[in-house]
């Protein structure tokens, strides 16, 4: 193997050693400082890949490699990371998709600051930077918290809200093809919803395309006008387990008056992967896309039968 071959390894293996090892850390000490359990940090998703790209081009010698082979190798770096993350910490294919150009991004600037780091002579700015990095991570382990919100949808039935609400608690199963692209690669989409009985303290499920099963409990039933169910267990899979908790949802129907229903769909969850703004855009899209899926077919069976 050619000297420039065994960099290129050398930065891939020590880079990924050390994500490796500050997760473990980071992992244990989250545990100890916040009691925080599952949670993601935003270090983690930012800085973490960016000093895997500083630590990458440290054995990536400016001299040996172009800046060209340097992008070509932080492909292969990144590749290598996402591997690593599917088979030990058993993370699912769209959880994958979705980190992919975040991590990307972030260890493609670390690799360009290594570059400037390693060209310099200045051991101040490395340590300083350095030094920076670790009191990031240090104080995103103490501040973190979970992030709350509620996503909410919409939908105008033809039918009466009596017509809408035969099909609310429990639903016949979904057997057309979901148009949601994640759903189309892979991600569990709802396919039937049942229940126990129409009261409240009642058990329901929903139950989705790999067979996982959300358990619900009723907790408010105004028959014809409010179902809502508090999430009691969620199934363990590995797009959802640790990363989202889904807590609460609920369905409200609106007589407009002109023999239509306005069917609304609510959803209440915490969010424990950072950063928020970035994994919230993906959390409140698949949500949404469940409500709509959801909606969809209770607006067809109730159109039907009108």
């Amino acid at each position: 193997m050619s000297e420039k071959r065994k960099d290129i390894w050398k930065g891939i293996i020590a880079a990924n050693l050390f994500a490796f090892l500050c997760m473990v850390i980071t992992t244990l000490a989250l545990q100890l400082a916040s009691d925080e359990t599952g949670t993601v940090l935003l270090s983690e998703f930012v800085l973490l890949p960016m000093m895997m790209g500083v630590i990458a081009s440290y054995f990536w010698k400016v001299d040996r490699i172009s800046g060209g082979d340097a992008f070509a190798c932080g492909v292969l770096n990144l590749g290598v990371c996402l591997l690593l993350c599917a088979i030990i910490l058993r993370e699912g294919v769209i959880c994958l998709v979705i980190v992919s150009p975040l991590i990307g991004l972030f260890m493609w600037m670390g690799h360009l600051l290594g570059r400037l780091l390693f060209r310099s002579k200045k051991n101040t700015l490395k340590i300083s930077v350095l030094g920076s990095f670790l009191a990031i991570f240090a104080i995103n382990i103490v501040t973190v918290t979970p992030s709350n919100d509620m996503v909410s949808d919409r939908i105008t039935i033809k039918a009466s809200p009596e017509q809408v609400w035969q099909y609310v608690v429990s639903f016949p199963r979904i057997e057309t093809e979901p148009d949601y692209w994640l759903f189309r690669i892979g991600l569990p989409s709802p396919v039937q919803s049942i229940a126990e009985g129409n009261y409240v303290g009642a058990s329901r499920q929903c139950i989705f395309s790999n067979g996982a099963i959300f358990e619900e409990k009723i907790v408010e039933l105004e028959p014809g006008a409010k179902l809502t169910f508090e999430i009691t267990e969620q199934p363990d899979d590995p797009e959802i387990i640790g990363h989202l908790n889904l807590l609460k949802g609920q369905f409200l129907l609106q007589d407009n008056g002109d023999g239509t229903t306005t069917l609304i769909g609510n959803s209440w969850y915490d969010l424990k992967v950072k950063p928020s703004q970035y994994f919230d855009i993906w959390t409140r899209s698949i949500i949404r896309n469940v409500h709509m899926e959801v909606m969809e077919h209770i607006k067809e069976l109730a159109e039907n039968a009108a």
